[in-house]
């Protein structure tokens, strides 16, 4: 296995990756099809992506779409990146950011669809505020997709998924929420693609059902 140092020297010369240091970096915003993919494709981004196994799946899946996977670990960017790079797939690529700056990387509306998958649920109260469904971030992801795109969420967490749906409830922003809490047993199981990450496998093998929810802003 390659050491963590081998990992950020490969990504750090690779073109499917966006980090600190590489000038595109801070020019990104606002020119994702026009720097990175080269086309006009509709972007799907993918928060705390991890490796990276539903960026790189919705890549194969839809070849006329752009995906774009976030996550502040570069060895995890760099399994994600390799898993790209070994299927020929230009139409995804890798951003290593804190998702609380997405601002800096996307324009108003640049992003038609947003997937939340298996988030850290943060159970303890005073990390409310770090959850990733969280009404602050919320209002975070509402600015960069386009009126009526999708957000997504998938989790195993039950408290979490609990926890959003309360904040959904405070908002007068939302419609078309659909939401299930076994969604392999749901109408909605077409929607999540069939792609499975190591986190879901990990956790149906102890019992647990898999939530999702999905719907769009009110402009």
């Amino acid at each position: 296995m390659k050491s963590k140092l081998a990992r950020f020297k490969i990504i750090s010369e690779r073109n499917n990756v966006l980090e600190p240091g590489k000038e595109l970096y801070f020019n990104i915003k606002g020119n994702w099809n026009k720097t990175q993919f080269n086309n006009d494709n509709p972007i799907t981004i993918e928060l705390a992506c991890g490796r990276g196994e539903y960026s790189v799946g919705m890549a194969e899946l839809f070849p006329d779409r752009n995906f774009v996977g976030i996550d502040v670990k570069g060895d995890r960017i760099w399994k994600g990146s390799t898993w790209a790079v070994e299927k020929e797939l230009d139409n995804v690529a890798f951003l290593r950011a804190q998702i609380h700056t997405l601002e800096n990387f996307f324009g108003e509306d640049e992003v038609s669809e947003i997937w939340l998958t298996f988030p850290d649920p943060r159970p303890k109260k005073r990390d409310i505020k770090r959850r990733l469904s969280n009404n602050r971030f919320l209002n975070l992801y509402k600015k960069v997709l386009k009126p009526d795109g999708l957000f997504r969420l998938k989790t195993d967490n039950t408290d979490l998924f609990n926890f959003t749906l309360e904040e959904l409830k405070e908002r007068n922003d939302i419609k078309n929420l659909k939401v299930t809490f076994d969604v392999y047993q749901s109408e909605l199981k077409d929607e999540v693609l069939g792609i499975k990450t190591r986190y879901e496998e990990m956790f149906a093998k102890k019992g647990e059902t898999i939530k999702y929810l999905r719907f769009q802003f009110i402009a």
